[in-house]
């Protein structure tokens, strides 16, 4: 059954038990200690977002990755008079990389280069990078040998931008 399948029969049967969904509905109303989204490794980081993205930007150049742009949403949401908690999107990657992963599956693209993004939420401040085990599924590639390298260098990048 696909994950979408899965959700929907819950969906159902939380609709069909008013009780059970109260006990959801009180078991998820403390905001949760780490945010989490399908497809995504989320990490805190002990430095502010400035700080991080600037750690993140070195970290990645030292590593022989290009850093293709730094798109800063706050910014972004103050000139269309909106606010935003700071939430910066940094594109990253390397053809060497990412060439392999679209040789395996040319939808791969779509999700090509890497990004990873950081932004404050509750008095912290958290990074996050696409789950490489789940762009596998989703582009049908997790034969692909390149899978894990990116894996791999995607836990480096992140792991040393949040070491202290």
């Amino acid at each position: 059954m696909t994950p979408r399948l899965i959700a929907i029969a819950l969906l159902g049967l939380l609709s069909v038990s008013p009780a059970l969904a109260a006990d959801d509905a009180e078991a998820t109303s403390q905001a949760p200690t780490q945010p989490s989204a399908a497809g995504l490794k989320v990490t805190q980081s002990p430095y502010d977002v400035h700080t991080t993205v600037q750690r993140f930007e070195n970290v990645a150049q030292n590593q022989g990755l290009d850093v293709f742009d730094t798109i800063d949403h706050a910014a972004g949401a103050a000139d269309a008079g909106l606010a935003l908690p700071a939430t910066t999107l940094v594109i990253f990657g390397n053809p060497k990389a990412g060439t392999p992963l679209m040789q395996c599956s040319r939808t791969a693209a779509i999700d090509l280069p890497n990004k990873a993004l950081v932004w404050a939420e509750n008095g912290k401040t958290w990074i996050a990078v696409n789950d490489m085990d789940y762009l596998a599924q989703r582009h049908h590639m997790t034969d692909c040998p390149a899978v894990p390298k990116v894996a791999d260098k995607l836990r480096q990048l992140v792991g040393q931008t949040v070491a202290q």
